[in-house]
Parts: structure tokens; C-alpha cells; sequence
């Protein structure tokens, strides 16, 4: 490792929503600000690292420090963009500190979107999306990735499975039972997707219709009883692990 890549790995890294070229100029928001100066204590001439999920990652010097407006100048390209595995998290909402737990591991662990489906026994209904999001794009800035995970509006199950799109396989955990997870999930590539229910699971009904869905594949989690958010994580990462992201 190179003197310059050292500093750069120890160095401050900030999502920022414009674009990142050489010479572009950045002025962060009052946050974010507030945490160079005053946290990081960062100075003008200090290196500070961008992404945007769209150009890669960016070293980026200070040029100006206030508490509320630190600007940089972006100089060069520090990694390129990273190439995201299709792979979505579709599970069903849970109460708060659990729900942020799973954003959080669901955009270390590289998943493309997570997308909340409201169920029967749903018992969060109205997640809050900006809190959540904000857990992405911390996530994402702790855990080098360049990419933060898309997160749409939540969906009733009834309407996540008639608009499924051609083609993308729909992975369900069926505390019921299925197939067995490593061998299922290496013969299933991109574009996927796992579908995790709520704390109750999937009623009858709600099973009957997933099964019934084009492209459906059910698959057990093995013999013991896990927690949503331990089930999605657990799929995700065996996911992963065999189809080699």
C-alpha cells in the first residue's frame, strides 16, 4: 500500500448527492460540516473521501471550513464504481432499532434494493423511510461501498407479486419448509430476489399465493426458529457467498 492509499484509508468518508469529476466542487450540508470541523476537526488541505453511488470514490481536498458550510475540490479517483449484484431484500417491516439493524447489515452485505412489503401480520405500517435511508447511506459510507441500496416505498405483498418482473426469481423463506438453502441459493443467480416475512410469517393465504407465483422457490432456513431480520441476513449472505459477490 502506497503512502497516498495509507492516508487515504484513515481518512474521513462522506456520501454527497452531486456529481464527483476532477476539479469538482463540493460544499456539504450543515451536518455534515458540523462533523468535519468539529468532530474530525479536519482543516483546509486535509483529504477527505466522496461517493455519490453513481462515479466512485473520490479523494477529496478541504479548501474552507466553517461549522455549517466546509467546501471541498475533488482531485482524483480513489476506487471505481463498485459493480452491484442484482440481488433484492423484500421483507416485511419490523419495529424500530430491529428495522434499522437489518437496513444496516442488508447494505453491508451488498443487496441492490430493499424493498419493505406490508403483509397481514405486518406490525410496523408505516416505516419511516428517511431514517431508514439515512441507515443506508451510513452504512454504506462505513463499509466502503460506493452503491446505496435503492428503497422505494413499501408494498403490500398483493402488489409486490403482480407487478414482479419477468425474469427475476423470487426467493421466499417458508418457515413451513422448502428446499435447503446452500443447495437452492447456488443454482439461483442475479436477477433475484429473497422475500422475508414479518414476526408472525406469511398467513395460509399469503403462502398459498407466493407459491402459486411464477418463479417462486421456496426455501427452508433449517430446523431452528429465527427472527426476520436473522433469516434475511442469513439468506442474503449465503446468497452472496455462492454466487460470488
Amino acid at each position: 500500500m502506497s503512502e497516498t492509499d495509507r492516508s487515504l484509508s484513515t481518512t474521513p468518508r462522506l456520501f454527497v448527492p452531486g456529481a464527483l469529476a476532477a476539479g469538482a466542487a463540493i460544499s456539504l450540508d450543515a451536518p455534515q460540516s458540523h462533523y468535519l470541523a468539529s468532530v474530525m476537526r479536519r482543516q483546509p488541505g486535509d483529504m477527505v473521501r466522496l461517493f455519490n453511488g453513481r462515479d466512485g470514490e473520490w479523494a477529496a481536498r478541504v479548501t474552507a471550513v466553517a461549522k455549517k458550510a466546509v467546501a471541498l475540490v475533488a482531485e482524483q479517483q480513489s476506487a471505481p464504481q463498485e459493480q452491484v449484484a442484482d440481488l433484492w431484500l423484500c421483507a416485511a417491516p419490523l419495529k424500530k432499532g430491529r428495522i434499522d439493524w437489518l437496513v444496516e447489515k442488508a447494505c453491508e452485505l451488498g443487496v441492490a434494493r430493499l424493498q419493505l412489503v406490508t403483509t397481514q401480520r405486518t406490525v410496523v405500517d408505516k416505516p419511516n423511510l428517511e431514517r431508514l435511508g439515512a441507515h443506508l447511506v451510513e452504512a454504506a459510507e462505513q463499509s466502503g461501498r460506493t452503491a446505496v441500496p435503492d428503497l422505494p416505498a413499501p408494498l403490500p405483498l398483493e402488489r409486490l407479486l403482480k407487478s414482479w418482473p419477468e425474469g427475476r426469481a423470487l426467493i421466499f423463506a417458508d418457515e413451513k419448509g422448502g428446499e435447503a438453502m446452500a443447495a437452492t441459493l447456488a443454482r439461483v443467480p442475479a436477477p433475484a430476489a429473497i422475500l422475508i416475512g414479518p414476526e408472525g410469517g406469511f398467513t395460509p393465504d399469503e403462502r398459498a399465493a407466493i407459491r402459486a407465483h411464477r418463479g417462486a422457490i421456496a426455501l427452508s432456513l433449517g430446523p431452528r426458529i429465527l427472527r426476520a431480520e436473522t433469516a434475511a441476513l442469513a439468506a442474503v449472505a449465503v446468497w452472496q457467498a455462492l454466487n460470488g459477490h
